[in-house]
């Protein structure tokens, strides 16, 4: 059995029990041994890195949050180009951080965080609804064990370059966003270079540093029950938000404090979504 076929065969043994137990309210003890092994310093520093079809100013909503708890907080510009300049531009803001980080990841910028977060300064991973995968991993074959999300066929090529139209950015991505601040944020949707999808990591950060993960149940741009897979395979304390993939922006206080947690800084805020 090849690595492909085994991650397949034990998905499919373990997807009925697992998703039947999240949804039957039962999966607190195995979020809670999660959160057991879960050790980081206090830190200082979170650095965010956004995904595709988005800038650095979709975490506007959470820093927001973050620094009037005196956080130091950097979006990285993700060029969105290659995952090695990608890697490069979160290692230069990484470079400017003083003391213990927590690097965060929406979307494809989990593949970013998973690379360049075997830096020494990095006490903490979070990834929200992000892509987790693990050292020379194709993602993409991955991907194909699960359901195609729908957000997949809105993509509008031009030459190499592909951003989502924008009936796909408001129905699935920014589902649950007024349309009004969907729209603004389609408009600000930097365009990705087609060999992106490609790549793949060389390190997988989230073997060795403490990880936290939020599942968006109501996505439709990444397979919800990948980022379980995911997420449970990280071992990462795990919450489910009932949000679009965009639950930094329609969840920013849930967001907020599962970074916090990752900071060192507050327990997570009990919520129903959990």
């Amino acid at each position: 059995m090849d690595n492909q076929d085994e991650i397949r065969h034990r998905y499919l043994m373990n997807r009925r029990t697992f998703v039947g137990t999240v949804a039957a309210g039962a999966a607190g003890p195995l979020f809670a041994r999660a959160a057991a092994a879960q050790s980081a310093p206090k830190a200082q520093n979170v650095v965010l890195v956004h995904g595709l079809f988005a800038d650095g100013s979709c975490w506007s909503e959470v820093i927001a949050r973050l620094q009037p708890k005196g956080l130091n907080v950097t979006a990285v510009q993700n060029p969105l180009t290659s995952l090695k300049d990608a890697v490069e531009a979160t290692q230069r803001v990484l470079g400017l951080q003083k003391g213990p980080t927590v690097l965060v990841a929406h979307s494809f910028g989990g593949m970013i965080i998973t690379e360049a977060g075997v830096d020494p300064k990095v006490s903490a991973l979070v990834y929200v609804a992000a892509r987790a995968p693990d050292a020379d991993e194709d993602y993409t074959a991955l991907a194909k064990q699960f359901p195609t999300p729908p957000a997949s066929a809105g993509i509008v090529w031009s030459d190499d370059e592909g951003r989502l139209s924008e009936e796909a950015f408001l129905r699935d991505f920014a589902g649950d966003l007024p349309a009004d601040k969907a729209r603004v944020l389609y408009a600000v949707q930097a365009p990705f270079k087609r060999a992106l999808l490609a790549d793949k990591t060389t390190h997988a950060a989230w073997r060795s540093k403490p990880s936290w993960y939020a599942v968006s149940t109501e996505d439709r741009t990444i397979n919800s029950d990948i980022e379980r897979f995911m997420a449970k395979r990280m071992g990462a304390k795990t919450i489910e938000v009932k949000a679009s993939h965009l639950s930094l922006i329609s969840q920013p206080d849930i967001i907020t404090n599962l970074i916090l947690e990752a900071a060192g800084q507050t327990s997570a805020m009990a919520s129903p979504n959990r």
